[in-house]
């Protein structure tokens, strides 16, 4: 009884559809090998609310294994991705962090990574997907549940900020150059958003 409860939770049309969305996204970056600024940034503008959409509307559920979800993405493959995505983005690959904890106490600005903030992303994404390709339904319901958590507590919240940030360069910024949005504009603000 609790293996069918189990799948119809792992298996359910809102998990289905977020892992699709997922592996999507992970292979985009993965894959990232003659794209400009300008194709990834239009690219990615349409993955991540998508992504975000589908992380929203998983089930909650509980875990039921005693040992934490097996993780994938290692430093290595972390830093390929970070690597790839900064490579495509060069010089336009920074920008402000307004939501930090820090930020309140801070009198300068804090600058955060587009490629490192999509790699985390991605390092969640990923682990998650993988261990749903296995097919076991107990290690799929636990993966579901990390994830599910992870994205409420850390990395929704970078995928929102993230999305700012390329949503700005996509739109408000020439792509044909490399010129940083941020070098040349740091006493007004209005300039940059």
């Amino acid at each position: 009884m609790e293996e069918d409860y189990l799948k119809s939770i792992v298996y359910s049309p809102a998990v289905v559809e977020f892992v699709t969305v997922a592996v999507r996204f992970c292979a985009y970056l993965e894959n990232l090998e003659s794209e400009d600024k300008a194709e990834f940034t239009a690219t990615t503008i349409k993955l991540l609310p998508l992504l975000y959409i589908k992380a929203t509307l998983l089930p909650d559920n509980e875990p039921i294994l005693d040992e934490e979800v097996e993780t994938y993405v290692d430093e290595e493959t972390y830093a390929l991705v970070t690597g790839k995505i900064a490579t495509v983005l060069k010089d336009s690959d920074t920008y402000l962090e307004v939501f930090l904890q820090d930020m309140k106490y801070s009198e300068t600005p804090i600058s955060a990574f587009i490629s490192e903030d999509l790699a985390d992303i991605y390092q969640d994404v990923k682990d998650f997907a993988c261990i749903y390709e296995t097919g076991m339904t107990e290690n799929m319901n636990d993966a579901l549940y990390t994830c599910n958590e992870h994205f409420k507590s850390y990395w929704g919240q970078k995928l929102v900020n993230v999305l700012r940030a390329l949503h700005s360069l996509h739109y408000d910024s020439p792509l044909d150059n490399d010129e940083d949005i941020y070098s040349n504009e740091t006493d007004n603000e209005e300039a940059i958003w």
